[in-house]
């Protein structure tokens, strides 16, 4: 076992080292973790100590909410890789409140687990907790979602997609649909996370190429596929036959959306394109009825890279401190892909 009251030190040392050796800081895009070269790593040395009860590790892990395909797939990954190892697991839910998850973090702190992963609900607003959970020298892994601090030293690595590609590939995607014309509705995610702001920086960076194809209308849904509904069913009696498409920034928003336009006696996938982000089973099923159009995938199972990052800190090895899955894109011509690939 390792020394955890050591760890964060001797990641900030490795670090210095590492930037000293000019080595590269850009992340592999890799489904798992990768042999780390070239690149800025993590690492710590291993130390006899037991887990946190004293026979196995334990693992905490903060998520923001356990609501949606998404989230309930990256809850149900970590807790099935996890227990799988034999190791014990805290769990909390911050039901969607960024307070209610820096309070979850300090109290899964007190229980001194060995590892603490956090899916951030926003970049802004977990700095105390990291700092708490950096002062009880318990290394922090994120997933899903950044949040402000110093890779290597404010947390050990994050496991995350490409949002930015992903934002790209599905205006490049409505490039390709619309032969470059579309009126665009935009449905944000909750605002402040890392995930949603990168798609649509990638998003509106490919618009840029397409002066036909125009924003007409964004608002945030905070991922949630009610709230989704509600704001798209006021957006329609605003906008009405103006909208040709909509991109949402996860497909539980653009499911909502969806029911919204059935509602207005629309026609999904024929009156309005519909394009989402993540790949679960139910939006993948819309593709092949013809409600969506495009899916790019974000996937949701992060447990076992989860696990391969705490075998290889448990035995002293380097990670990568940013870790990039490998992603597609989904539509009707590789329905047979998508469907066993969703979660």
């Amino acid at each position: 076992m390792i020394n955890r009251k050591k760890v964060l030190s001797v990641v900030l040392a490795g670090i210095l080292a590492v930037l000293m050796a000019g080595c590269s800081t850009e992340a592999e895009k890799v489904a798992e973790v990768p042999e780390a070269e070239n690149q800025q790593e993590a690492e710590v040395t291993p130390q006899e100590e037991t887990g946190g009860n004293g026979d196995k590790l334990v693992i905490a892990f903060s998520q923001t909410d356990n609501v949606g395909g998404f989230k309930i797939a990256e809850t149900e990954s970590i807790r099935e890789s996890v227990t799988a190892e034999g190791w014990e697991l805290l769990f909390t839910d911050a039901q969607a409140s960024t307070e209610k998850q820096v309070s979850d973090i300090e109290d899964l702190i007190s229980q001194k687990p060995d590892y603490l992963v956090i899916a951030p609900r926003e970049a802004e607003g977990l700095s105390t907790a990291l700092e708490a959970a950096k002062a009880a020298g318990i290394p922090v892994i994120l997933v899903d979602r950044l949040a402000n601090g110093e890779a290597g030293v404010d947390y050990v690595t994050c496991l995350q997609s490409d949002c930015v590609w992903e934002g790209e590939a599905a205006a490049k995607w409505l490039a390709e649909a619309t032969e470059g014309k579309a009126n665009i509705v935009v449905l944000e995610g909750t605002p402040g996370a890392t995930s949603g702001i990168d798609r649509r920086e990638g998003f509106q960076k490919v618009l840029e190429d397409y002066p036909d194809m125009k924003i007409i209308a964004s608002q945030t849904a905070n991922f949630m596929r009610a709230e989704a509904q509600k704001v798209f069913e006021n957006i329609l009696q605003a906008h009405g036959d103006e909208i040709t498409a909509v991109y949402a920034d996860n497909d539980d928003m653009t499911l909502g959306a969806i029911q919204s336009a059935k509602a207005a006696g629309l026609k999904p996938g024929e009156d309005i394109i519909f394009i989402g982000v993540d790949g679960t089973k139910e939006a993948v099923e819309a593709i092949k009825t013809g409600e969506i159009g495009c899916i790019v995938e974000c996937n949701a199972h992060f447990g076992p890279g989860v696990v391969d990052v705490i075998k290889k800190l448990e035995n002293g090895e380097s990670v990568p401190t940013e870790i990039i899955s490998d992603d597609m894109v989904f539509d009707i011509t590789n329905i047979d892909t998508a469907l066993e690939r969703a979660f």
